[in-house]
């Protein structure tokens, strides 16, 4: 009876080690979130120079409470499903405190920011910045648990997402970035690829081991883009020129792999998964997908989503929420995708075989 009851506990023990230790194996430890407003949660609130702000109706209107977060959406958007979908709270937004070790991760995305550094840095946290703000954190942790050792690796198991890279696009064909006046699109997107090289490089120096990357969508397919095209058709060059970029960063990225010891990283192909939403919405449950739900004018685009828009009632028929931003439910469906496990969209490995590395 004695030794029955000891292989009942032995065999209790090895079972809850092995559950243990793979639930640990499929949750990061923690999530840093680069990027621009795709995945902003806030930190726009906090830049008073700013005008690229959400902080006001409609934008939350189906947020929990029915209120405007700073997140350029009408619920949710894709950085708060990631974290559901890992298993972890939403990072919070950097700004909000920022001398905090954010042991449980971090979201310095921003509205407005680029690969490319603006003219007026005050005005947005450009990605260099967050490169930056990402060190500091990097330094505060060390504080917090004493050394260095524990801190990569707590990094190594922990995710970064990065999202960035359609400002830039939208600056060079919309805006005449200073940029286009010295470089053709094809050395534009080129020096986008070398830039955001050297700033993977950066957060890996840091510790960052395991990334996220999302590829541009075809940005010329938003309402705003559509606006100025006639016919109300997707503007063909800003959408090539996306593509390319992608291109150049599914290249990109395995060199990287190979110059950087457990450089690891699942590559997101939103731009085939976008195109099938616009080209079969009602297969994603759509019935919109030329307009934006809140705005004014042509496709609801000609004024961007202000207290004095109009908004569509059902925002879930919609694909965009305003003039160049998913609704909650397409930001819902783009993360479910990123979880599909037949890995139509990722390469070279999953997300969850990226976290379980």
């Amino acid at each position: 009876m004695y030794m029955a009851s000891l292989l009942v506990i032995f065999l209790s023990s090895i079972v809850l080690i092995i559950f243990t230790v793979g639930r640990a194996q499929t949750v990061p430890a923690a999530v840093y979130v680069f990027g621009d407003s795709l995945v902003d949660v806030g930190n726009n609130n906090y830049i008073p120079l700013t005008l690229i702000k959400a902080d006001f109706p409609h934008n939350g209107i189906d947020f929990p409470g029915h209120k405007s977060t700073g997140r350029f959406c009408n619920g949710k958007n894709a950085a708060d499903f990631l974290g559901e979908k890992v298993g972890l709270p939403t990072a919070p937004p950097y700004l909000s405190q920022p001398k905090n070790s954010f042991l449980k991760g971090v979201n310095f995305a921003s509205g407005g920011a680029g690969i490319f550094n603006t003219p007026d840095t005050k005005r947005v946290i450009s990605m260099d910045k967050q490169v930056e703000y990402f060190a500091g954190v990097g330094q505060r942790l060390v504080e917090e648990m004493g050394s260095t050792p524990p801190v990569q690796q707590h990094l190594s198991k922990s995710l970064f997402p990065i999202v960035i890279g359609s400002n830039d696009i939208i600056d060079f064909f919309s805006n005449g970035t200073a940029l286009r006046k010295t470089n053709t699109p094809h050395q534009y997107v080129n020096l986008m690829i070398a830039t955001l090289k050297q700033q993977l490089k950066s957060i890996y120096g840091v510790g960052g081991r395991k990334f996220l990357i999302i590829g541009l969508s075809p940005i010329g397919c938003a309402p705003k883009q559509r606006h100025q095209i006639a016919a109300n058709a997707c503007n063909e060059e800003v959408n090539y020129w996306s593509k390319k970029y992608n291109e150049g960063l599914t290249q990109m990225l395995p060199e990287l792999r190979s110059e950087l010891k457990d450089f690891h990283y699942s590559y997101f192909d939103i731009y085939t998964l976008f195109l099938e939403f616009v080209q079969n919405p009602t297969t994603y449950g759509f019935t919109e997908v030329k307009s934006a739900c809140c705005g004014l004018g042509k496709l609801r685009a000609g004024v961007p989503c202000t207290p004095l828009s109009l908004y569509c009632p059902d925002r879930s028929s919609h694909l965009f929420w305003d003039i160049y931003h998913p609704t909650e439910a397409a930001a819902r469906m783009f993360v479910d995708k990123l979880f599909d496990a037949s890995a139509t969209y990722a390469s070279p490995i999953t997300l969850q075989q990226l976290i379980t590395l």
